[in-house]
């Protein structure tokens, strides 16, 4: 941390204990609601709110939280909404949520305090989470390193902007990881079929799925920062740049002295590198936690679909109803069954009245013949003869390169298609395993056909056995 004062002793300097105190306690979903209520009232008057008007609004606030006592008040002797009301706002404006103007005229005004308006907006975001988004920001990073030209023209202007928008991009890759676990917690309290194809297909897939999610998948961001990455290295590397954002450093802050200024800008460029590594395990993160969320709602609706299928619990219904009527009996015994029509097309008994229930099929295992404990000779024989005809049958780069090595023509020669000696159906096929294995790597032969630099030539063909084969120049290397 070296000189750097702690946020401790900054904050307390700025506001009381007793500012977070009230919201840590078995009363703080009490002050959260009237405090939420209070700011909304005061957002919308130019002056302060009369102290009569704050305690009405408080006094609601607590009706509609009868169960939540505070910590003054006993079960057996419980306060009034009114005293609540009074108690509340006087502990509000002790901690310094609140303040407190006592005019002329006698009348005393209620303002919100400024860090309480900031710290009730800050719950309000972590309550009521905004849709996740990615934006090109990082995209946008990693151009602009990548592009020597874009950071020559203002290097400190251009790093102390990538810093920021890797910072917000990081930002939100974070939001996008807890959108997803939201997402995972709903899919698992849901307790009917039709809530989690809701989580599914009304949430997940419209403002996660095919949005950001398919926004990061198209960034391609492992191959841009790794070229950013380079910019980075280059611009640390490079006299002329690292003069140019000290000089820039220089005349935004004069009071510092030379080396301090080049000190600034080593550390932002490690900054701006350690963002940058930092946007890879986050994006995989989300990919695993989009992963898990899928395997997740796979298994709900699984699960669901089992024990509390709408469809299953009738069906099941209907047999039990069945079953205690007819306890005893065959359904073909019952001469006037008395059942509620089914609300399904075409119902049948598949397997009559006699019974529901189908027997499985059993089938006689049959004879399974002996093998022979050794082979003979022949039949030993007979499996390598077999052996030897899928190999040589087998049209691989082994057989290409012995059959170009057969050829009686030196290194480098050029052998026309015509003059190739294809007399059977094994010398066709060495031809064949030539064309196929043509590009690999460990071919010792390169194929040339004429017409691959000029696609309106007329095709010109050998024929050879019987089959057209377009004309082509073997080189054998």
């Amino acid at each position: 941390m070296g000189t750097e004062p702690l946020l401790s002793k900054d904050l307390l300097r700025e506001v009381r204990p007793e500012f977070f105190r009230l919201l840590s306690g078995s009363s703080a979903p009490l002050y959260i609601d009237v405090l939420d209520a209070l700011e909304v009232a005061a957002s919308h008057v130019n002056g302060g709110l009369p102290r009569d008007e704050a305690l009405s609004i408080a006094e609601s606030v607590i009706e509609s939280h009868g169960e939540v006592i505070l910590e003054d008040e006993s079960a057996a002797e419980p306060f009034s909404a009114r005293e609540k009301a009074r108690l509340l706002l006087d502990r509000l404006l002790g901690a310094g949520w609140l303040e407190e103007e006592q005019r002329a005229d006698w009348q005393r005004l209620i303002f919100f305090d400024p860090n309480g308006v900031t710290l009730t907006h800050a719950l309000r975001k972590m309550a009521r989470p905004e849709a996740a988004v990615f934006s090109d920001k990082i995209v946008n990073v990693c151009v602009t390193l990548a592009s020597r030209d874009a950071v020559a023209a203002q290097p400190w202007a251009q790093v102390e902007s990538c810093v920021a928008n890797l910072q917000a991009g990081l930002g939100e890759l974070r939001a996008m990881q807890k959108s997803i676990e939201r997402h995972i917690r709903q899919q698992l309290v849901a307790t009917t079929l039709k809530q989690s194809l809701s989580v599914l297909f009304d949430q997940f897939a419209p403002r996660f799925g095919r949005g950001c999610y398919a926004e990061l998948v198209r960034a391609r961001l492992p191959i841009r920062l790794a070229e950013a990455r380079r910019g980075v290295d280059e611009l640390a590397i490079d006299p002329a740049m690292l003069s140019a954002m000290q000089t820039e450093v220089l005349r935004r802050e004069p009071f510092i002295d030379v080396d301090s200024a080049m000190r600034r800008v080593q550390a932002r460029l490690d900054e701006l590198s350690e963002l940058l590594d930092q946007v890879v395990p986050l994006a995989d993160a989300v990919d695993r936690r989009t992963a898990e969320f899928t395997r997740r709602s796979l298994a709900r609706f699984r699960y669901l679909q089992e024990v509390a299928g709408e469809n299953r619990s009738r069906v099941q219904l209907f047999f039990e109803t069945l079953n205690q009527r007819l306890a005893g009996q065959r359904l073909n015994e019952v001469d006037a069954l008395e059942i509620p029509a089914m609300r399904v097309h075409d119902v049948r008994y598949l397997a009559g009245l006699d019974s529901l229930y189908t027997p499985r099929l059993r089938r006689s295992a049959a004879e399974i013949e002996p093998l022979d404990d050794e082979t003979s000779e022949s039949q030993q024989g007979h499996a390598l003869g077999q052996l030897r005809s899928a190999m040589r049958d087998s049209l691989t780069v082994g057989r290409a390169n012995r059959f170009v090595e057969s050829l009686p023509a030196k290194l480098g020669s050029r052998i026309h298609s015509q003059d190739l000696p294809m007399h059977t159906e094994d010398d066709l096929a060495d031809v064949i395993a030539c064309l196929l294995h043509a590009h690999a790597s460990d071919a010792v032969f390169q194929i040339e056909v004429p017409r691959a630099g000029d696609d309106a030539a007329l095709i010109t063909s050998d024929v050879k056995l019987c089959y057209r084969i377009e004309r082509f120049v073997l080189v054998k290397k």
